[in-house]
């Protein structure tokens, strides 16, 4: 072991203090050396000790209420200092302390260290050392503990950061985490001022609000992020010019559970039909009465599927399933259920006229931004039911709620919206939704808005976490760009 006096004139941290006041503090440092997986001190102690780590390694955990368990906030190196929180006033520890690996400590008690610190004498370096350290000490374990609340982390061998993530995100991440990677969850959403949270981390986990445009992406660059797997099959939130010009890697979840998709969507448009929403809401407050509840049989009825990819050609089986004429479109027919009896292809115009129900499973591009627009809408019949499990920006809202005043539209059956990642996926029970156009397709009763949980499935979710870790493990083996398999196309 280092004796006391050389240890502190090594500590980056004392650099500028004197030779004199680090004299002062020597003789009162006691050795102590803690086996790896012990307890230095728990959070909400008041343990009197400040201590410097000599040698080995030391990890912090905070407590998550929600999840009620332990979370990894960082690893405490040799010659760090830890429990300067406590050492200018006496508090209880805000943070729990294990040795991960056996580990020698110098300690001294907090009251001696501020009678010596503040007593007589010139301290005045070693003071402004201490205050140094301690504030930037502070600043980074605020920013920590304010990201990392709701989280919880699987440590591993490769280091990934996941943005944008609750409580089933973390569990089923971690729960198919094979050991092969150091997850560290974030609740915040991924935007260019939230970036920095991902320095260390060589690869991030995006959802679908998160914000990767180019100064994201610049910002992630930056850092030392080279890859972004998204947690999600859409990737219209993604400036891929900008990706493909830094030579950051992009990957998806091309399909993660259609049927979840697919379900969901039959979900908003039984429950428009029947008017099961208003129905609940009426016998719980003691009215049984059955007016305007009236809803019609899907069978024998015209129902339009806009994109007939994996999950809409889930959808095409299951309305086969119920007995309806299906009008299928999408630029590229698909073969499979091209020639099945009830189903048929048809322009949009001609799907738009004929259908009594119309569903979009389409990706956002350029060319799909409000598909349904006040045009479209003109041109379908009157009372139509509209269901949109999809991209938010497929549907014009404006024009949605012109045709649902107009009755030209009947009914709405909503997962996404335009605007959504303003408030998609947080709790706003007690605050004021300042966006007018929401508040306000909000107010009719024929209209029902979920916040994009269509995919929200256990099947769904176990495959989104094993497409992403597969796409994770594709780039610390090497691959980069378009060798990986769940590759985004940057062309």
């Amino acid at each position: 072991m280092t004796d006391a006096l050389t240890f502190l004139q090594s500590l980056p941290a004392l650099q500028s203090a004197r030779l004199e006041s680090l004299s002062q503090f020597a003789p009162h440092l006691q050795q102590r050396m803690f086996r790896q997986g012990e307890l230095i001190f728990k959070e909400g102690d008041t343990d009197p000790w400040l201590y410097f780590v000599e040698a080995g390694v030391c990890e912090a955990l905070k407590r998550n209420e929600q999840m009620g368990q332990d979370v990894w906030l960082r690893d405490i190196q040799a010659f760090e200092i830890i429990g300067l929180t406590s050492a200018f006033r006496p508090k209880p520890r805000s943070a729990t302390v294990l040795a991960k690996t056996d580990v020698q400590l110098f300690a001294i008690d907090h009251e001696l260290f501020r009678n010596i610190l503040l007593g007589e004498g010139s301290h005045s370096e070693t003071l402004r050392c201490f205050f140094d350290h301690f504030a930037k000490n502070v600043r980074r374990k605020n920013k920590q503990v304010a990201a990392l609340k709701p989280s919880k982390v699987s440590r591993g061998k490769y280091p990934v950061a996941v943005f944008d993530s609750k409580s089933y995100t973390a569990e089923t991440f971690c729960r198919e985490n094979s050991g092969a990677f150091d997850f560290q969850f974030f609740d915040t959403r991924l935007t260019a001022e939230t970036a920095s949270l991902a320095e260390g981390f060589p690869a991030v986990v995006g959802f679908v609000n998160d914000d990767l445009g180019k100064g994201t992406l610049q910002a992630l660059h930056a850092v030392g992020v080279e890859a972004i797997a998204l947690r999600c099959a859409g990737f219209n939130n993604v400036d891929l010019k900008v990706a493909q010009e830094l030579g950051m890697s992009v990957t998806r979840v091309p399909a993660y559970s259609p049927h979840a998709v697919a379900e969901h969507s039959l979900a908003l448009m039984m429950a428009l039909n029947r008017k099961t929403h208003k129905a609940y809401q009426r016998v719980r407050d003691g009215n049984f009465r059955l007016e305007g509840l009236v809803g019609f049989d899907f069978h024998g009825q015209t129902v339009g599927v806009v994109g007939t990819g994996k999950i809409g050609k889930c959808a095409v089986h299951i309305l086969r399933g119920l007995g309806c004429r299906v009008l299928c479109y999408d630029v590229t027919p698909d073969a499979e259920i091209q020639n099945l009896p009830g189903v048929e292809y048809c322009d949009f115009d001609t799907l738009l006229a004929q259908s009594r129900v119309i569903s979009l499973y389409v990706p956002l591009t350029p060319d799909t931004v409000h598909l349904i627009d006040a045009e479209a809408i003109e041109k379908m019949q009157d009372g139509v039911m509209l269901i949109n499990t999809s991209r938010g920006g497929l549907v014009e809202t404006k024009a949605l709620i012109d045709g649902l005043k107009s009755k030209k539209i009947g009914s709405a059956g909503l997962d996404v919206y335009e605007e959504e990642s303003a408030y998609f996926f947080e709790d706003f029970s007690e605050k004021t939704i300042d966006d007018d156009v929401l508040a306000r397709l909000l107010t009719f009763h024929n209209v029902m808005v979920t916040s994009h949980q269509a995919f929200l499935t256990e099947e769904a979710l176990v495959n989104i976490a094993r497409s992403t870790q597969d796409s994770l493990k594709e780039f610390f083996n090497g691959k980069r760009g378009q060798e990986l398999t769940n590759a985004v196309p940057f062309g």
